[in-house]
């Protein structure tokens, strides 16, 4: 799919002397939605939506990954750090809020295009015209989960636009619940549409399986424990079985080179094919298709920094040690900190820094835990705008240990549980969750307790 991401538009200008005179080559609604391969460049328009700034190219992993448990933000830019400490001064402040629901409600808007117009175009294969409904209804569905995720609250703050909007529109505003359960409407439209798998051209589309995934969680979100376990039992032990598993070596899910591998449910597709501009520019002229994330937030002199990890998750890996008495590869492949040197072997690199004593003492690197998780350091010695690494929205470790807690919380047995959790730890040469932590074997809200930990 990465070769079709980039559509290139082409605009004349007409020079007339009569402002009123229209365009004759200006694209309009009556001229398009004619063809198949309009329909294609429709929904293909909806995936462009991910490497705009206020989603999943820059803005969004801010709101996602700084605003919680695990990373926080020390940025010299006072309304960015606050935004992520849950101080709103300013409700307006646009990269923090705005655009990121801005260029939601495009993305919105965009798959509605399709689903009002494509199922009125003649296809010569009625399963096509259906895969591409299916897509809008997933891309749908996971903008307004993530609305859900963000703005959801019980106050009525949130459209459910379902049509394309027109100026002057003034939709009803919903609760979280609604928009989750809006999002679990077209989750379900699309997992009845949408292919088990795609061919490798068209690699990173959505599938039945990201569908059913994205459903869970939704349905997760509102306690629906039992429908979130017959959602995510497709992938683990149902039809779905075939195409998922865990990636032998676990740094792969997080390498350019080993993209779109067994383990991923859903990821975005990033290319540095066409190095746009890195400012903030016309990105449906001009986009800009990598990752912006490792510039904001790589060590100081690399990357502005902007984010950064909490230390208690480098103490919390480092509570428990593997089978062979060393530390779990899961913490060298997420952060870079001032031990890394010494507690993995050839993990002195960080970009064009080596981890030591000198580097660690400076005054503006002591103490402070980075993401390395998701940065381009596995390849080259620098980040920017332009990182090409896939970022794994849902990979199947995660739809385990989703599960896992299902079938606890939906009252299952719990030796089930545990056993999809091992599976995770075994992977990475982990113990089991009996001999390094025996209290979850007998206690339900132990084992939950623990499963918090596991999902870091």
């Amino acid at each position: 799919m990465k070769k079709i991401i980039y559509l290139l538009f082409a605009v004349f200008l007409l020079n007339s002397c009569d402002v009123s005179v229209d365009n004759p080559n200006t694209i309009t609604t009556a001229t398009f939605w004619k063809t198949e391969t309009d329909a294609q460049y429709g929904i293909n328009a909806v995936y462009n939506m991910f490497y705009k700034p206020g989603t999943y190219s820059r803005w969004l992993w801010f709101r996602l990954d700084l605003t919680s448990d695990e990373g926080f933000s020390q940025s010299p830019w006072a309304e960015l750090k606050e935004w992520t400490q849950f101080q709103y001064r300013n409700y307006n402040f646009w990269e923090g809020n705005s655009w990121t629901y801005r260029d939601s409600y495009e993305a919105i808007f965009r798959a509605n295009q399709v689903l009002y117009h494509v199922p009125e175009i003649q296809f010569a294969n009625e399963t096509e015209k259906n895969k591409i409904l299916g897509q809008a209804y997933f891309l749908r569905g996971l903008f307004y989960y993530n609305l859900a995720v963000l703005w959801g609250s019980e106050n009525n703050s949130l459209p459910i636009v379902l049509e394309p909007s027109t100026p002057g529109m003034q939709p009803e505003g919903h609760n979280g619940i609604a928009v989750y359960q809006q999002a679990i409407s077209d989750f379900t439209e699309a997992q009845k549409v949408l292919p088990e798998v795609w061919d490798d051209t068209n690699k990173g589309r959505a599938t039945k399986g990201a569908a059913l995934a994205f459903r869970a969680k939704c349905h997760m979100q509102l306690l629906q424990w039992n429908e979130a376990k017959n959602d995510l039992q497709w992938l683990v032990e149902g039809e779905g079985k075939k195409y998922y598993d865990l990636a032998a070596n676990y740094a792969d899910n997080f390498r350019k080179d080993t993209e779109n591998n067994i383990e991923s449910v859903f990821e975005i597709q990033y290319s540095d094919i066409h190095k746009a501009p890195a400012g903030d520019g016309d990105f449906d002229v001009d986009p800009n298709l990598g990752l912006n994330r490792g510039q904001f937030f790589a060590p100081p002199g690399i990357g502005w920094t902007d984010g950064e990890i909490r230390p208690w998750l480098v103490t919390e890996f480092k509570k428990e040690k593997n089978l062979n008495e060393g530390y779990d590869i899961r913490l060298r492949h997420t952060a870079f900190y001032s031990e890394q040197h010494l507690d993995f072997p050839n993990n002195e690199r960080i970009y064009r820094e080596v981890s030591n004593d000198a580097t660690w003492n400076r005054d503006n690197w002591k103490g402070r835990v980075f993401y390395r998780k998701y940065s381009s350091e596995h390849f080259r010695d620098f980040d920017d705008y332009h990182n090409p690494t896939n970022v794994r929205l849902v990979r199947f470790a995660d739809v385990l240990l989703m599960y896992a807690e299902c079938i606890a919380q939906s009252g299952g047995n719990l030796s089930d549980a545990i056993a999809h959790v091992d599976r995770v730890r075994a992977r990475v040469e982990m113990p089991a969750l009996a001999v390094n932590h025996p209290a979850v074997v007998s206690s339900k809200d132990a084992f939950l307790k623990r499963l918090q930990v596991e999902r870091v």
